[in-house]
């Protein structure tokens, strides 16, 4: 009996803290809003949306506020506390009165001063939407922001979940200057990080782009920040592909002697509609040294906006502004490589202002054009006597070599032309003239091989006829696409460092021409050098023995100029390998 009694007694004691409130009347936990249910908190993002009806009141005024079920879900909840705080000061009330306008789901609370400071449930009844007024003081904050406490069931609940910010309505207060410069620090370990370049610093980098977020404790809000060399704007996107178009965007725009923080909205690829509902609170800016800095943040989950608890592709873009009006970026967009969730565990990003696309259209063209092009061209050129000899595949060698190369090189430039159509869906409205003469280039490289295929006999009298149209059609194809490749270096979507890709393609060419020149003036010098052999029958075997001791230093000769000639090609591939692999070097690094 004594031992039932004790257990009794023990259970009593355990179950005693845990106390709940399912008539509404929970004052115990209007100061931290906490529920006295015994357990954590729930982890996971609140199901639920607090909506205002208007982002602005004068002292006095009334504002319907409610609570429901986010319209992703189907949820419900059993109780809730709702209280309006300082926003500055979420420790402070705010003041004002809760009217119900339903009284069987909801009720006034005297959480402080006055009498319906606070809101809570009336039964543990399942709710999915609640509705009440709420007045303002007479003396408000600048600014109110709504929590609610919510309880699905007794072991899982929310606490302060953050609600809209509401500014008292006259001349704004001006954001505030963040205190410090923008800093790396804790990126990657505390929150979330996307730099361009790699790694830059925003304290000290004046080139440096950074985008940074981090939520806070509970989930409910997020705080951004976002830095940037821009002459009129920074901005930055949440998306849900690597497409531009319907996406969340955030801008700071440049407008004179200050910065105007607000969020916006893409349909497909128009200008970005500025909402209409200020949603963003704890804003602060600094212009300096032509960079914008800014601050701000953001609940997790609000009405007609992204969910910031999903994960999403970041876009980082920069451009002019006139008058506080964005122009369309003049640079593509530094986009994240994977998604990321927003509210998740911090990550030192990474992202490229190339797409893949892209980047294997740049590197295909090259490795044709630059490489195999200008290689089979070049041995088609000076190496059609060498080797006479020998013999690949019934053809002589430079003829088998130029030939299968080219052939190389078409498919190349066909696979390459592809890639920008498959990555723009159509064709390109702002590349200027790189795809028209890309597509002369493409349309060059199929009659060049068909040319070819019907080429006459070496003896035919039209053979004279193909070798000027096959000479002609491939040097255009060549002058067309040393064109294509200085304008694709400039191209927003490849956009290689400037002064640095002009100058190495200069190179390049100066290093072909130079390598023609070498071998031209080493076959001049050959024959100023050779004697011509005199091959006039005179039927004396005497004088016959004599030529042919005559040729002997001659063949000695082509010996000598055939070991040059392949030092020459040797040295002419090295370079050209070494140019292609600098670009290649330098579209991986975009």
């Amino acid at each position: 009996m004594r031992c039932r009694c004790f257990l009794l007694a023990a259970l009593a004691a355990c179950v005693a803290p845990l106390t709940g409130y399912s008539n509404g009347k929970v004052y115990p936990a209007c100061g931290d809003m906490v529920p006295q249910h015994g357990y954590e908190p729930s982890p996971r993002p609140p199901p639920y949306i607090i909506t205002v009806d208007k982002p602005t009141f004068r002292p006095g005024d009334n504002i319907t506020v409610s609570l429901q079920v986010a319209s992703s879900t189907s949820t419900f909840f059993k109780g809730f506390l709702m209280e309006a705080r300082d926003a500055g000061r979420l420790d402070f009330p705010a003041g004002g009165v809760f009217h119900p306008t339903d009284p069987h789901l909801s009720q006034a609370l005297q959480c402080a001063q006055p009498q319906g400071s606070g809101l809570s449930h009336t039964s543990s009844a399942k709710k999915t939407h609640i509705q009440a007024v709420w007045q303002s003081p007479e003396s408000p904050p600048q600014r109110v922001q709504f929590l609610a406490t919510v309880v699905h069931k007794y072991k899982e609940y929310w606490v302060r979940m953050a609600g809209p910010v509401v500014a008292l309505s006259g001349p704004a207060p001006s954001p505030s200057a963040p205190p410090t410069p923008f800093s790396s620090a804790g990126c990657g370990h505390s929150r979330s990080c996307l730099r361009d370049p790699v790694g830059c610093e925003p304290e000290s980098d004046p080139r440096c782009f950074f985008l940074s977020f981090a939520a806070d404790e509970a989930g409910q809000s997020v705080m951004f920040e976002l830095s940037g060399p821009a002459e009129g704007y920074v901005s930055f996107a949440l998306s849900l592909d690597k497409w531009m178009g319907n996406d969340d965007v955030y801008l700071c725009v440049n407008d004179g002697d200050r910065v105007t923080i607000s969020a916006a909205y893409v349909t497909g690829r128009k200008h970005p509609e500025v909402a209409k509902e200020d949603a963003l609170w704890g804003k602060a800016w600094r212009l300096a040294d032509g960079v914008i800095q800014c601050r701000f943040h953001r609940n997790t989950i609000l009405p007609n906006r992204f969910g910031l608890n999903q994960s999403y592709f970041l876009f980082l873009a920069h451009g002019k502004s006139d008058q506080g009006l964005i122009h369309r970026h003049h640079r593509q967009p530094l986009i994240s490589t994977g998604r990321t969730v927003i509210t998740g565990h911090a990550e030192d990003l990474s992202g490229s202002r190339s797409p893949a696309l892209i980047k294997f259209h740049g590197v295909l063209m090259l490795t044709a054009w630059m490489w195999m092009v200008s290689a089979a061209v070049f041995i088609a050129r000076h190496y059609k006597d060498s080797w006479p000899e020998a013999t690949l595949l019934g053809h002589r060698p430079w003829f088998q070599v130029h030939r299968t190369v080219m052939v190389l090189a078409v498919l190349l430039t066909a696979a390459a032309s592809a890639l920008p159509f498959i990555y723009r869906r159509g064709w390109s409205k702002r590349a200027g003239s790189h795809p028209y003469i890309g597509c002369a280039v493409m349309a060059l490289c199929v009659i060049q091989p068909i040319m070819a295929s019907l080429r006459p006999a070496p003896e035919s009298p039209r053979r004279i006829v193909f070798n000027w149209l096959h000479f002609g059609a491939g040097t255009a194809a060549q002058i067309l696409a040393v064109v294509c490749l200085f304008l694709g270096a400039a191209q927003q979507a490849l956009l290689l460092p400037s002064p640095w890709s002009p100058v190495v393609l200069a190179a390049w060419l100066l290093w072909i021409v130079l390598s023609d020149m070498l071998l031209l003036i080493h076959s001049c010098t050959l024959r100023s050098r050779v004697p011509r052999l005199n091959l006039t029958s005179t039927g004396n075997d005497s004088e016959d023995k004599e030529q042919i001791l005559s040729a002997q230093p001659e063949r000695q000769q082509h010996r000598g100029i055939s070991r040059v000639k392949k030092t020459v090609l040797v040295m002419f591939i090295v370079g050209n390998t070494a140019f292609l692999a600098a670009f290649i070097k330098a579209i991986e690094g975009l």
